[in-house]
């Protein structure tokens, strides 16, 4: 089934990152259970639209902002400073600057990746991805030298949603990218275009040589899986396996096990409808396709996502933490193996953009800058 286009009112609409709560049509979705919080929130510090944290060995926080600052926060004196050298983001919708992580030998190399929106011709934009070195100075500040961008989104496309832009680094030191669909629909089928995909790249942006698609050349070599929509978070269970959780359209949030070459069925199956009303087939109408582990409906709007390692909260040790946008919440996500089910649900509320665990097990979440909530850093204090 082919997708009508959206109308600019929809897409504006879908722009904002809201994700439509409605009745679930399908077989299989996680059911809510609200659970009381094994832990107090703590406000510690504001940031301007916040979108993504990293801690470095030192304690302390990167902190990326929308508009295109990247900042460094000092838990333990509670000071804020500012790390230049960001290039020039294309703002505005979900666009901005995105993601950050160290390189797995962050202390040997001081290298730094960041994504962000870049602007093309004519009023196009995709994500970008650039490593840097990390140059700190004594005033609580410090820049990025070096600056190279070692992949981009190809094409460009016009709009403000979409780009996905969620990185991570595996056991092995492969980089990966969620590179989502743009709200271009077909581009997530298209091999000739890597929207809608996940990437999996070298540290320095190379191909490497056996990935899924590579004999195919050209961006499709980067491609790792195809058919994904909107990919707001990506994280590594124990046994090295990646999940990823991306918005659904109309209903039908997913979390998935990304595995090799799969092809998890956007736009042609989804648990959830399109924006305009017309319905998607769901996953079990088309078996060829990859179905989600756990889907959500009515949604969630995942942003933000870590397996957690830690022993500072009871039962969380192994657990997957995704952080909810219009659902105001914290899901906790109990793995099996391969299999997943939300095993619990926490009310934040206030709109949950990233979660991270930090150097002693504590969790930190951001709160979303953007539809009146006001970009806390939140730090998670078990009550025991």
């Amino acid at each position: 089934m082919k997708p009508t286009a959206l109308s600019l009112a929809l897409a504006t609409l879908l722009a904002t990152g809201a994700a439509a709560i409605v009745p679930a049509h399908a077989a299989g979705q996680a059911q809510a259970t609200v659970a009381p919080a094994p832990f107090e929130v703590v406000e510690v510090q504001r940031f301007e639209a916040p979108w993504a944290m990293t801690f470095l060995p030192d304690g302390r926080l990167l902190v990326t902002e929308m508009a295109g600052s990247l900042r460094l926060f000092d838990p333990a004196s509670g000071k804020v400073g500012s790390v230049a050298g960001v290039p020039k983001v294309a703002h505005g919708g979900q666009g901005g600057l995105g993601d950050v992580v160290l390189h797995p030998r962050f202390a040997d190399n001081q290298l730094v990746y960041i994504s962000y929106s870049e602007a093309g011709e004519g009023g196009t934009a995709g994500a970008a991805v650039a490593r840097a070195k990390l140059l700190l100075d004594k005033d609580g500040g410090g820049q990025l030298d070096g600056l190279q961008v070692i992949w981009r989104q190809q094409p460009k496309v016009s709009g403000q949603g979409h780009f996905g832009q969620r990185i991570a680094f595996d056991r092995d030191g492969k980089l990966w990218i969620s590179s989502s669909e743009r709200q271009k629909f077909d581009p997530a089928q298209d091999m000739k275009a890597n929207l809608g995909k996940m990437i999996r790249l070298n540290d320095d942006g190379s191909v490497p040589s056996d990935n899924p698609f590579v004999d195919q050349g050209g961006v499709a070599a980067q491609v790792w899986s195809l058919g994904h929509r909107n990919i707001l978070g990506v994280a590594f269970d124990g046994e090295g396996r990646l999940w990823a959780h991306e918005m659904g359209p109309k209903g039908g949030d997913e979390l998935n096990l990304i595995e090799r070459g799969a092809n998890y069925g956007y736009p042609i199956v989804s648990n959830g409808d399109h924006y305009d009303g017309k319905p998607i087939p769901d996953h079990d109408t088309r078996p060829e396709f990859h179905a989600p582990a756990v889907s959500w409906n009515p949604v969630i709007s995942p942003a933000g996502f870590v397996i957690y390692s830690g022993d500072r909260y009871p039962g969380w040790t192994g657990s997957g933490l995704i952080g909810g946008l219009s659902s105001k919440s914290l899901v906790r996500i109990a793995f099996d193996g391969t299999n997943a089910r939300e095993a619990e649900r926490y009310d934040m509320g206030r709109r949950i953009r990233e979660v991270e665990q930090g150097p002693d097990g504590t969790v930190w979440l951001l709160e979303d800058g953007t539809r009146d909530a006001k970009g806390w850093l939140l730090r998670l204090d078990p009550k025991n």
